[in-house]
């Protein structure tokens, strides 16, 4: 386990000025007011009766910071969390003038130092499918979010292509659509070997999803359920044509 943790965490140090990038544009297109927006609707409509300023968000996993900046942007009190410093020092370059808005903590996902009930929203994207851990993470998500606190969790089955021979005629397919429409390939390059040797020893891989999240969130007695289509509320035209075979979803949960 420790050996692929640290080659987990080599290959997101490397990746990080690459990553950012992909942050970056995100900040500066449409997807800044898509996930602004999405953000906004979901957190609201637990907390209908509550200013922004008022509430305190963790984002688990923020890497090159683009959930943090977004949030802070929009009046939430952030606090993100990431175990690569090389992603957390991207994210505060990306932050900008709001970098001193926002507490950035080198922190293990699956081990939170915070208090119980510290938070009334915890928040994820792309992090899950990367844990070695995950129920152990869940269960520290829940233990720091406040009774009636949310959980939001976006996240893919990234690379269930390794064990589904038709996941990876799918996956191939969008390859190929990508390279057909003359779109950049965005599983190509930057180590992608790397990370399919190590996500072929990571417990998420290979099991159907948002089932078993939705299934560890009530056992933690949260009250869980999936939307399977968020990725046409948030997703570029770019990563429509990408991921195609490998939606984005959102698990929702409540405390």
């Amino acid at each position: 386990m420790a050996e692929i943790l640290q080659e987990n965490k080599t290959y997101w140090t490397r990746r990080a000025p690459g990553y950012s990038e992909v942050n970056r544009a995100e900040l500066a297109t449409a997807q800044r007011q898509r996930w602004g927006d999405c953000l906004r609707t979901e957190i609201s409509r637990r907390f209908p009766e509550r200013k922004p300023e008022d509430l305190r968000v963790l984002e688990i996993g923020t890497g090159p910071g683009f959930f943090a900046i977004v949030l802070c942007g929009l009046g939430y009190a952030v606090t993100a969390i990431d175990l690569t410093p090389a992603m957390l020092a991207e994210a505060k370059k990306n932050a900008g003038k709001l970098a001193g808005a926002i507490t950035f903590l080198e922190m293990d996902a699956e081990s939170l130092s915070f208090p119980d009930s510290s938070f009334d929203a915890v928040l994820s994207r792309n992090l899950t499918w990367n844990l070695l851990r995950p129920e152990q993470a869940y269960a520290e998500w829940t233990r720091v979010l406040k009774p009636g606190g949310l959980l939001l969790n976006f996240d893919a089955n990234w690379y269930a292509y390794l064990f589904d021979p038709r996941a990876r005629e799918a996956y191939e397919r969008d390859r190929r659509n990508s390279a057909a429409q003359g779109d950049e390939d965005q599983n190509v390059g930057e180590n992608f070997d790397v990370m399919e040797d190590i996500a072929r020893r990571l417990p998420l891989s290979g099991l159907r999803r948002p089932d078993w999240d939705i299934q560890q969130l009530r056992k933690l007695g949260l009250r869980a359920s999936a939307d399977e289509s968020v990725w046409r509320r948030v997703w570029s035209e770019g990563e429509k044509l990408n991921f195609s075979s490998t939606p984005l979803f959102l698990v929702r949960a409540e405390k």
